[in-house]
Formats: C-alpha cells, structure tokens, sequence
C-alpha cells in the first residue's frame, strides 16, 4: 500500500508546473553609485525604497505584499516588513546561493504564488559593497575579494569555508582566481581568444553609452582592453565587474491578477535553478570536474530544464540577459545556453553576434554588471522586464521572449525565461 501511494504522490508532482502560472508587474530601484558613494543611505533605506517604487509601479501598496523571495543575503525580510509596515508575511525563502540565485528567486516567487503560499512576491538585492567586502578589499572599483567568507552579507560574518581553505595555500582566494582557472582551460581546449572577452566587454559598454543611470559610459576600445593590468591572467581588470551600490526590487504575483493591474504582465515561462553537482565545486576545489563540464558556465542541465519547461528553444529568446561577474562567463553562458556549439563561443561572439541591432541574439542591452551597475543580477531582471514591456532604452524590436540567468557562481545557478 505505502509503494502504491508514493507512485500516485509522485506521478502527481511531475505533472505540477509553475509556467505561465505568474507574472512580473512591478519593477523599482535607487539610483546606482559606485561603490562606497551611496551615503547615507544604507541597505536598509535602499532596500524600501525600491520595494515602495516597484509596487507603485505595479499599482499595489504595502498593504499587498506578503511574500519575499530574495537571494544572497538581500535583506532581514521580517525587519523590512516592519519598517514598511507589511500586514503579514505568508512566505518568506531563499535560494541556497550568491549571485546565482538571481534569476532562480523568480522561480521561487512563481512556485509561492503557485502553491498558494503567498499572493503578492517581492525579489530584492540592497547592497553597499562597504558593508559586503567579506573580509576583503577592492581593488581598482572592481569585484576581487581578498577571501570568501561563510557568513557573507550586512548580516553576519564567519571565518574561511573548508572548500576555500583547501586551496588557499596556493593563493586561491578569490572568484576571480577560480574564474581564471575555468577560463584559461575553456581557452586551452577550444582556442577561445582574449578578443573574445573584450568583444563582451566593449559591446556592453556601447550598451551602457546612452543609458543616464550607468555607472560605466565612456567609450572602450580593443586598445583599452588590451592595455588593462592583468588581475588574474586570463583576466584582466576590465573583465571583472565593477563594485557598486544600489537597490532593485521586482513584483510577481499571479497570471490571473497581473490581467488588471498597472503595467503590462511578464509572465515567469520557465524557472530552474541547480547546476551540474561536478561543476560546482569546481570554482574552488579543481577536483573530480571532467574538462567538458569544468569549461562550462555550469548551466547545461539548467538551460536543458528550462527549455522542457517552457516548451521553447534557444532560436526563439530574443534577448539574453546574461550574468556577467566576469566576462568570460557571458562567452560559455551563450555555449550552455544553446546559442552557438559547445566550445564556438569565442568566435560566435567576435562574429557580433551579441550586438544589440545586429546580433543574433543581442545580450546585456542595459550594459550588464560590467557596464551598467553591478546589484548582482537584479539589473538583468529589470532589463528583460522593459524589453517585453517595449520600453528599454536599447530596445530590441518584436522582443517576445527574454533569457535571464543568475551565476555561475558557486551552486545553485539558474535561469528564467519571461514572455510578453
């Protein structure tokens, strides 16, 4: 009997899909700085005023909201509700990531609302690199932490994980490092070419030019990048994403209910978020991680879910919204994703394919974390929102279908796609 009810219990849950099932209808943010030139605000203070703009955006009030999905240490959300006032929380969760779980927290949001946990879902990223170094410095403005620590985040901080300690005798500390690593091996079996990277680099800023709320807008040439110091060979400064503060929030609420409200829905089509398990040690062990998946972005099993889920293919996003702490990662994101064939990434990008008005698939419109402002992925978000809304500033004609991805970074990474 207990074997005959476990078959039912499951048979049930595969047939369980949060697609199409919910809705982004409401985006707000603060003003981006560069890092340590947001006083006197604080995370806190940043963090409601994004919430309050997105839902006026929504046409919602605080009186709505229930739920908070949220990643990376956003914030505290019973403080939050506290401050805004928030009748009650139904829902609150995280996925167990950095920066990976950006996307991946509007799949938690859509399941809430799915499941009937809550009604009215708030993602969110506050942040003030000050009070997020991690132990560590910047250096030059940009994302190089001296060490990873296990506490991260305003919110408490621990020592050196046992993963990090493993390889910090060989002065392995940071992500910069571990991306390196991955990078020069993608180059050493596939031939990929530093052109390639400055390629993501130089689109992207001539995304951000004529965007007034980016961080990064003036011109970057191959010279610029070439002539950068060497941070962690292969990568160079300019391929490391820049430090900043700032705030952005985004609303999701059910299908049925995104139908009256303000803005135009974004219906969440497809959400997944984990990684290949070999891979994701890999940024900091190097062990037990074959070449095929260690020169990878660690989204393959991602993206092969994701697509089943929405019942599209890679021929049919419009734009890609792709996370990019390096920008290496943005090159075999376009691999795992479907754009271009395993280990083509290089020349698919050198070939202008990303370029907005006369890529194939044009990626990072908004400038990205390496142009735009670096709130780890919640740009992206909000970017892939305004190319469905039509009201992006590099607007991709007929946009229908956008790509967003959280990580790579340490497991989970994730994705999203989101349909007009």
């Amino acid at each position: 009997m207990t074997k005959r009810a476990s078959t039912r219990f499951l048979i049930t849950l595969s047939a369980v899909t949060i697609k199409d099932q919910a809705a982004v209808v409401g985006i707000g943010r603060t003003p981006y700085w560069k890092r340590g030139q947001s006083h006197p605000e604080t995370e806190m203070s940043m963090a409601c005023t994004a919430i309050l703009d997105a839902l006026d955006d929504a046409g919602l009030s605080v009186a709505d909201l229930d739920g908070f999905s949220i990643y990376a240490h956003a914030c505290d959300p019973a403080t939050v509700a506290a401050v805004l006032g928030v009748p009650e929380i139904r829902f609150a969760a995280a996925p167990t990531a950095g920066g990976g779980g950006s996307a991946g927290a509007l799949g938690l949001a859509a399941a809430a609302i799915a499941g009937g946990l809550a009604t009215c879902c708030v993602t969110l990223m506050s942040l003030q690199q000050l009070n997020r170094r991690l132990g560590g410095t910047a250096v030059d403005g940009v994302l190089a932490y001296a060490t990873m620590s296990t506490g991260g985040g305003g919110y408490g901080r621990g020592g050196m994980s046992p993963s990090v300690a493993f390889t910090a005798n060989n002065g392995m500390l940071s992500p910069g490092h571990g991306f390196s690593l991955i990078t020069a091996r993608h180059m050493h079996l596939y031939g990929t070419r530093r052109e390639a990277f400055a390629e993501v680099c130089m689109s992207q800023r001539d995304n951000a030019a004529n965007r007034p709320m980016s961080l990064q807008r003036e011109p970057l040439t191959l010279d610029d990048y070439f002539d950068a110091r060497m941070v962690s060979d292969p990568l160079c400064l300019l391929d490391y994403t820049m430090e900043s503060d700032g705030a952005v929030a985004v609303i999701t609420v059910s299908a049925d209910r995104a139908k009256d409200l303000k803005q135009p829905p974004a219906y969440i089509m497809a959400s997944a978020h984990g990684g290949s398990g070999r891979w994701g040690p890999g940024i900091f062990r190097y062990c037990q991680t074959p070449d095929e998946e260690f020169a990878s972005s660690g989204h393959r099993p991602v993206a092969e879910r994701l697509y089943e889920m929405a019942g599209v293919g890679p021929e049919e996003v419009d734009v890609a919204l792709l996370y990019d702490h390096f920008s290496p990662m943005v090159v075999l994101q376009l691999e795992d994703y479907g754009f271009c064939p395993i280990g083509e990434g290089g020349p698919f990008v050198q070939d202008g394919n990303i370029r907005f008005e006369t890529g194939s698939i044009p990626v990072n419109t908004h400038g990205g974390n390496l142009s735009d402002a670096y709130i780890i992925g919640m740009t992206h978000i909000v970017e892939a929102v305004e190319q469905l809304r039509g009201t992006a500033i590099n607007q991709v004609e007929g946009t229908e279908i956008a790509l967003v991805t959280g990580g790579p970074a340490s497991l989970p990474v994730s994705g999203t796609l989101l349909r007009r």
